[in-house]
């Protein structure tokens, strides 16, 4: 009886922090990029730019033309360092790799800072 009661309550705490939506982006993120979804122009990054931007500490990418600087999620990253296997350059197909969740689409648009020179 007691452990059928402890597996209930158990399930009833997993189930509310699945279920319910957190806020993952972290304060740092929130400060860093506050020009994200204005009506502003978008600054144009070269490629020789972005890659400069390669470090743990310093963490840009591109994403189908689009630059990203990500540094403050690398340490949040759920895949660990991954992200960083492509810092500073295209990581356009990890990003629409089968690994990530359809909410990524909506998070990514957190960082973003300009598009790729063409």
């Amino acid at each position: 009886m007691v452990l059928v009661v402890g597996a209930l309550i158990l399930a009833v705490i997993l189930g509310v922090f699945l279920l319910i939506p957190r806020d993952r982006k972290s304060a740092y993120s929130k400060t860093v990029h506050p020009n994200v979804n204005t009506n502003k122009a978008s600054k144009l990054y070269s490629k020789t730019e972005v890659s400069l931007h390669n470090k743990r500490t310093d963490c840009w990418i591109i994403i189908k033309n689009k630059v990203y600087d990500v540094t403050s999620y690398v340490e949040e990253h759920p895949g660990g360092d991954a992200i960083l296997a492509h810092a500073g350059d295209d990581s356009t197909e990890g990003f629409y790799g089968p690994q990530h969740a359809t909410r990524v689409f909506d998070m990514i648009e957190d960082f973003y800072i300009g598009d790729l020179e063409q």
